[in-house]
Parts: structure tokens; C-alpha cells; sequence
């Protein structure tokens, strides 16, 4: 019987300590140390990428702070005369109306009436007696300006019963963000303070135009109108709504809201001017008129405050001569601009409240570019 024979021994040819317990505990380590250093490479590149993007929130965030705060104001500024072209009170208070709508359609922030008589007209207060009286028509135009910005849960508050205000029923809402309905989730609200005891060191109860009256953050007399900033309410099963009063300017400059249009009445063309609110006045006017230069080939510059003054019956002409404090006959010198917003008008006249939504169309796309250009700089 043939003997099987062994297959021969293969030797390995290797170093000697690579098949030893060392050589598997050194690679095992420097595979550890290599997977250690990939984890610790990704999570700086993570953490580079999450401080890159908090950086860029940041910027972007100041960006919009700046530009928020850059936001500029437009104010658009009329005789009251105007209301002495409708015939009968109920077309009074229509075409009051209409100027309103217009301002609020375009987002005006302040409307001056001032008076071509140069009378000393800067109240609301006392009674109409009749259309066409001498200076009545700018104060019954503001008071309406007045009534309809106002949102419609505190007019009872502001507003009694008045002659100027008999028609104001004909008219249509404003519908402007701070209009809020009773169930409407908004940060900001326009309240009156109420005549409610509250506890000690606690803050006033303001009606917001909610099912529940607000509780404030300061003790202020009943019958102010405020502004209320509504706080996020931390515990979900309090009853009590809370918030902060702010500056009424506060929603359009922290959250770029339109927050309706202030009134003010000037007694001349002259006061428009000189009594503006802003500390440094307005930095860019324009006058309109059908003798102004064509309005298509303007470019505004940047601005901060703009001003739009529109004429009478008998244009700005009639306003410049009335004023007994401007020694001029051409009224285009009171104006960084004059222009004539609707050139080839097909009919003689142009009425105020066309002119205003004629020239706030023509303006708009011109204001939007010098705002473009003063954030962009």
C-alpha cells in the first residue's frame, strides 16, 4: 500500500513581529488615531459651517435693522379747500373719503391741510356751520382724515357725535394693517386705556379692539391712545393677555409695517414747511402743477422725509399768493421739484383727489429706486 505524502510547508516570508500580538494591536491603534482625527476634521468643518451661517444671519439681520431704520417717510399736503368743489355735506364727506383711501393705498405717512386764507386754523375742535364758511373746510377735511385712520374699535372713544362727521357712514374702510378684526393674530395693536382698577405695580388695561382687554407694562391715564406691543404669553393656561407700550412709529420701523397716516393742520402754505415734526425738516419737496417740467424724466434722490404739496381750485399759485410770509410769484422755487405729473392731460382740470393718485402712481416706481439705491450704498 503507497504511502500518502504531506504537502511541503510553505514558510512565510514576512517580517518576523508581523505575525505577532504587537503588530495587531499597533495597527488596530493607528486605524483608532486615524478615525479620531477624520471625526475631529468633520466636526471642526461642521462647526466652521454653523459659525460661517450664524455670521451670515447676523449680517443679514443688521442689514435689515438698517434698512428698516433708512425706511423714509412720505407726506402729501393739500388745502381744505378742496372741499369747497363738491356741492352738498355727503359729497363733502365723499370726497374726504377718497383722499383718504388714496393716502392709504400708497402708504402716506402724514397729511397736511393747510389753509390758502392763511388762517389760524390748527384744531379740530368746534362746530361746521355750513359749506363754502371761510376756514371750515380745512378743519372739517382733517377731522374726516382724522375719523377714518382711526380703527374702528376706538372711534366711539375719540370721535362724539359732530356735524362733520353726519356722512361718514357713506364711506369706505381704509382696511389698513392696523384695522385689526377682533380675532386677528397680529404683534402690534392700537388700543385707547381704560377706566379699569388694576393691582398694585401692575400696569394700566388697555381695550386692543380683543375679546379681553391687554394689560400694559405702565400705569397711564384712562382715554390715551397707545400702541401695544403683544408679548408671546410663556404659560398657555394664564387668562391674562399682556404687552408693552411702544413709540407709534414702532411697528414700521422694527417690523417695516404701514401703521397709517398722522394729520396736521397748517395755517398757510408757509407753515407747511416750517412747522414739519422731523427734526431736520424735509430733505426732498416737490410741487405739482401742469406747469412743471414732465415728471417721466425725473430721477428722485435719496431721501429721508419727502414732502408732495398739491394745489387748490386755482393750483399752487393761488396758495403762494394768499401767503402773506412768501414774497414770490413763482412757486417752483419753494421746490426741490415741480412737476407735472400727468403731462397731455386730456381734460382742462385735474381734480385734488386725481391728482393725488395720479402723481403717487407716477412717483411710486421713482421713490422705490432712490430707496433701492440709499440701502444698496
Amino acid at each position: 500500500m503507497a504511502e500518502l505524502q504531506r504537502p511541503p510547508l510553505k514558510r512565510w516570508k514576512g517580517k518576523p513581529d508581523e505575525m505577532t500580538g504587537a503588530y495587531w494591536r499597533k495597527t488596530k491603534e493607528a486605524r483608532k488615531q486615524a478615525t479620531k482625527h477624520f471625526k475631529e476634521q468633520k466636526l471642526l468643518k461642521k462647526l466652521e459651517k454653523q459659525r460661517a451661517e450664524q455670521q451670515k444671519a447676523e449680517k443679514d439681520q443688521e442689514e435689515k435693522k438698517k434698512q428698516k431704520e433708512r425706511l423714509p417717510t412720505v407726506s402729501v399736503a393739500l388745502p381744505g379747500s378742496v372741499l369747497d368743489n363738491a356741492q352738498t355735506p355727503d359729497l363733502r364727506t365723499y370726497l374726504a373719503g377718497q383722499i383718504a383711501r388714496a393716502c392709504t393705498v400708497f402708504c402716506v405717512d402724514e397729511v397736511v391741510v393747510f389753509d390758502e386764507q392763511g388762517e389760524d386754523a390748527k384744531t379740530v375742535e368746534g362746530e361746521f356751520h355750513g359749506i363754502g364758511k371761510k376756514g371750515h373746510a380745512s378743519v372739517q377735511l382733517a377731522r374726516i382724515l382724522q375719523y377714518l385712520e382711526c380703527p374702528q374699535y376706538l372711534r366711539k372713544s375719540f370721535f362724539p357725535k359732530h356735524r362733520d362727521l353726519h356722512f361718514v357712514g357713506l364711506l369706505n374702510p381704509l382696511d389698513s394693517p392696523h384695522h385689526m378684526r377682533i380675532d386677528e393674530d397680529s404683534e402690534y395693536r392700537e388700543g385707547v386705556v381704560v377706566d379699569k382698577p388694576s393691582k398694585p405695580n401692575k400696569g394700566s388695561f388697555v381695550n386692543c379692539g380683543m375679546k379681553k382687554d391687554v394689560q400694559i407694562d405702565r400705569c397711564l391715564q384712562a382715554g390715551l391712545r397707545v400702541t401695544v406691543q403683544l408679548l408671546k404669553n410663556e404659560n398657555p393656561e394664564s387668562k391674562m393677555i399682556k404687552g408693552r407700550v411702544v413709540a407709534p412709529h414702532a411697528p414700521r420701523m422694527e417690523s417695516g409695517l404701514y401703521w397709517g397716516y398722522t394729520v396736521r393742520l397748517a395755517s398757510c402754505l408757509s407753515a407747511v414747511f416750517t412747522e414739519c415734526p422731523f427734526e431736520d425738516g424735509y430733505d426732498l419737496t416737490i410741487g405739482t402743477s401742469e406747469r412743471g417740467s414732465n415728471v417721466d424724466g425725473t430721477t428722485l434722490p435719496s431721501f429721508r422725509h419727502m414732502l408732495i404739496v398739491f394745489g387748490g381750485l386755482k393750483g399752487l399759485e393761488a396758495s403762494v399768493d394768499a401767503d402773506e410770509n412768501l414774497e414770490l410769484t413763482d412757486p417752483g422755487v419753494l421746490f426741490h421739484h415741480y412737476l407735472n405729473t400727468c403731462p397731455g392731460q386730456g381734460s382742462r382740470t385735474i381734480r385734488t383727489e386725481e391728482a393725488i393718485l395720479i402723481t403717487l402712481s407716477a412717483l411710486r416706481p421713482k421713490i422705490d429706486n432712490a430707496v433701492r439705491r440709499a440701502n444698496s450704498s
